[in-house]
C-alpha cells in the first residue's frame, strides 16, 4: 500500500510510525549522536558529521553548538552561533537539512556568484521568500554536492581564517 507523504500510520499499542521529514520532539534531553543517527540515518550522519568537522576544522573555536527545543511541531535543533546566527542544523526522519539565513552583504555575494552556483541552490534561493532579517535557506543534504553547497554559502557568510591547505 502507497500512502501520501502527509498520513501517519497508527500501529499496535497507539504508537505511530514516523514520516520523512518529522522531527525529534522527545523534549526530555537532546539527542545523542547515536540517536541523531538512527533517526536521521547512517549515510545521512556521515554527511552531519562531515559539516560537524567541516565547522571545527575551518572555525576553530569560534561556535560552540547548541540543542535548541523548538516545541512539539519544530523538535530539536543544533544551533551555531556567535554573535549571530551561522547555521542550524535540522535531523529530520531519514533526512537532515541546514538553515543559512543569508542577510543582504550575504546575498549580495550570492548574485555575484549567481551562474556558478549549482541550478537547484539558484532555484532554491530563488523561491525562498526574503524577510527583513534575510532569506532563511533550508538546504537538504543528501549528497557531497549538497554539502559542498552549503560549506559554500557558510564560507559567504562568515569567511574562515583557516585554508583548505591547512586543514589537509
Amino acid at each position: 500500500m502507497v500512502l501520501p507523504t502527509d498520513t501517519t500510520v497508527a500501529v499496535a499499542y497507539g504508537e505511530t510510525l514516523s514520516r520523512v521529514g518529522d522531527r525529534i520532539t522527545d523534549k526530555s534531553a537532546p539527542p545523542s549522536d547515536s540517536a541523531v543517527r538512527d533517526w536521521i540515518g547512517p549515510k545521512t550522519f556521515e554527511y552531519w558529521t562531515e559539516l560537524r568537522d567541516w565547522i571545527e576544522a575551518f572555525y576553530p573555536g569560534v561556535f560552540a553548538p547548541d540543542w535548541l527545543y523548538g516545541g512539539k511541531k519544530r523538535g530539536w535543533s543544533l544551533r551555531y552561533k556567535k554573535t549571530k546566527a551561522f547555521c542550524t542544523f535540522l535531523p529530520e526522519y531519514r533526512q537532515f537539512s541546514v538553515v543559512v539565513v543569508m542577510g543582504r552583504a550575504e546575498r549580495e555575494k550570492f548574485e555575484s556568484r549567481r551562474y556558478a552556483w549549482r541550478p537547484q541552490l539558484v532555484k532554491l534561493y530563488d523561491e525562498t521568500k526574503t524577510y527583513i532579517d534575510g532569506k532563511w535557506l533550508t538546504v537538504a543534504i543528501s549528497s557531497a554536492d549538497d554539502l559542498h553547497d552549503v560549506t559554500e554559502l557558510l564560507t559567504i557568510k562568515r569567511p574562515s581564517t583557516v585554508t583548505r591547505s591547512d586543514v589537509a
